[in-house]
């Protein structure tokens, strides 16, 4: 018999970044009913929300799913997403508030809770390990190739018509020191070609100012419609984080018919495969040389566009939906 399935929607007031479009795509996905509690609260007002105006919407009968990061410490019944942990093993790299909520109300959290959903095996052990806990399923991003695709050139935003493209949220654990550093040293044998970075900005960039920033073009936010654009028209793609739970541009990048450079960082290994290069974060130096074999290597470049749309092909967002879907209709 179906449940009752009430989503915490919280993260639905938040502006749309990875975590965000994981809930975002997966409820669009669900097949069944279900309902979603919203809050515009930000902040403590959203902490207070979440802890004791949402418990209070459910039924005994109801199952809740909490789908980023964070859910009521009152209620059992419920499933959580944890995207990834490192505001627990690198609070450094965020607001004190922040990493001093994973640090508190996580481990409780993560104990109470039915059933945890984690987007990699590389996470799925993390929290295995952290938190002892043994009911964890691990249910991936996905790509819409319907929107990520080759074809997806138009875009409205302007950009030049060469460079290599980096999206996400300009933290320190995304290592822009590194991909600064490897723009410094192969800019001068592609002078036609840009760098691009895409993403709010952050303190990571008052202590990068050192480089310089020839041909180097900031956005602080590209809406979503312009994302499969800024993909499509791309070079290269470079996602060199330190840690990812996952890390779903490199594949958004893949579907759209770009070659992807990423470090051996948190999953990224795991969710690029073969289909990408790799660079070794302990060896920093060898991502310019990996940026300029990929920019000049022909050959190479036509075997990375073939294998990562091969790729990116394998992750859907319907598959992970319906997984989710039937689990909380189990529990």
């Amino acid at each position: 018999m179906p449940r009752n399935i009430l989503v915490n929607g919280r993260f639905l007031s938040r502006r749309i970044t990875g975590n965000e479009r994981y809930g975002r795509e997966l409820l669009r996905c669900f097949k069944g009913d279900h309902r979603i509690e919203e809050t515009r609260s930000q902040g403590l007002a959203g902490h207070l929300w979440e802890q004791f105006v949402l418990p209070a919407t459910l039924n005994r009968d109801t199952v809740l799913w909490s789908p980023a990061n964070s859910g009521p410490l009152a209620v059992r019944n419920q499933a959580l997403t944890i995207h990834d942990l490192s505001p627990l093993e690198h609070p450094e790299w965020f607001a004190r508030s922040y990493s001093a909520w994973y640090r508190l109300f996580l481990p409780i959290l993560a104990k109470r809770v039915r059933v945890i959903f984690t987007p990699s095996e590389f996470v799925k052990q993390k929290v295995r390990e952290r938190f002892g806990v043994k009911n964890i399923i691990v249910t991936p991003n996905g790509v819409d190739t319907s929107v990520f695709h080759p074809e997806a050139k138009q875009c409205v935003i302007e950009f030049p018509k060469k460079y290599i493209l980096f999206v996400g949220s300009i933290q320190p654990r995304k290592n822009l020191h590194a991909l600064m550093r490897a723009w410094h040293q192969v800019k001068d044998d592609f002078k036609d070609t840009w760098l691009v970075i895409a993403g709010e900005s952050g303190r990571v960039f008052r202590s990068v100012k050192f480089l310089g920033e020839e041909r180097i073009r900031f956005f602080n936010y590209v809406p979503d419609e312009d994302l499969p654009g800024l993909y499509a028209n791309s070079k290269l793609f470079v996602l060199p984080s330190f840690d990812e739970g996952f890390g779903l541009p490199a594949l958004e990048a893949m579907a759209c018919g770009t070659p992807v450079i990423v470090s051996d960082g948190g999953a990224l290994p795991e969710v690029v495969g073969d289909a990408g290069l790799i660079f070794s974060l302990e060896k920093p130096d060898t991502l310019a040389n990996t940026m300029q074999l990929c920019l000049s290597d022909n050959p190479l470049r036509a075997s990375l566009i073939e294998k990562g749309l091969a790729h990116a092909s394998k992750f859907s967002w319907q598959t992970t939906a319906d997984r989710i879907w039937n689990t909380l209709n189990e529990l």
